[in-house]
């Protein structure tokens, strides 16, 4: 078994729930600050943050366990599904004329933006703290310390 196939499932779900625990901490200032289309605006926002990184990152995995060597096409392509995933939903909120009435756009610009930053940060910190093995030892194979 190697080491990442039972770390990314971890590091997916400890990125959601930072990026969550901020999403709700960004909804009670949105509604301590600007009342509660700011706040179901934050709401939003990091519901959309919070999906589509959680399912970019769900789909990579897949591929890169299903098919290796297009893992790094699949994770470029799945980048530029999430932006063309972001900017539909944005267009798709703005044409139900739902952003502004009841939803304050800037607060779901703040959501989002916030939640890209703390998934990026958590994602960097668990991924450059992670003790993964440069290779993995031949199974069978005794281990000496210092032995050439």
């Amino acid at each position: 078994m190697l080491t990442t196939e039972t770390r990314t499932h971890r590091m997916v779900l400890r990125a959601a729930l930072v990026a969550a625990a901020a999403a709700v901490l960004l909804v009670a200032v949105a509604a301590l600050v600007a009342g509660s289309s700011a706040a179901l605006g934050a709401a939003v926002g990091g519901v959309i943050a919070v999906g589509v990184f959680a399912f970019g990152s769900f789909a990579v995995e897949l591929v890169s366990r299903l098919m290796p060597t297009a893992s790094l096409l699949f994770a470029m392509l799945t980048y530029t599904f999430q932006v063309v995933a972001m900017a539909l939903v944005f267009v798709a909120l703005n044409e139900s004329g739902l952003l502004d009435d009841e939803l304050d756009s800037t607060w779901v610009g703040i959501a989002i933006i916030l939640g890209a930053l703390v998934w990026m940060t958590v994602q960097i910190v668990v991924a450059t703290t992670a003790r993964i093995p440069a290779f993995e030892p031949r199974p069978g194979a005794p281990v000496e310390g210092g032995a050439r």
